[in-house]
């Protein structure tokens, strides 16, 4: 049961970085005109990213300027939520899956 826990917190934070950064990668593409947001399907896979993680990225982005109009929210992100994991499971993994077995 313990380590079925550690896997799902482990995996949540996985795919909260993965979408960060496919949001990130996906904002680019839209700033130098790549993809075209007035498309559909486009614009609901943005809409979607942007409901997944804007709870992480807007009260970094409020906290941090911009730096040269660049967003760098989401690497503070990716930080934090690396930190977060490794800190989960050097300290409350290991208890955790003692004691739940």
């Amino acid at each position: 049961m313990g380590s079925a826990i550690v896997w799902l917190f482990n995996t949540i934070i996985g795919l909260l970085i993965m979408l960060i950064f496919v949001r990130a990668i996906v904002s680019w593409l839209v700033q130098f005109d790549i993809i075209n947001t007035r498309n559909r399907v486009v614009g609901q896979i943005l809409m979607m990213l942007e409901r997944l993680t804007d709870p992480v990225l807007n009260p970094i982005a409020r906290v941090l300027p911009s730096i040269g109009g660049i967003d760098i929210s989401p690497i503070v992100a990716w930080l934090a939520l690396k930190v977060i994991q490794i800190l989960f499971n050097v300290y409350l993994a290991g208890p955790l899956v003692a004691a739940l077995g």
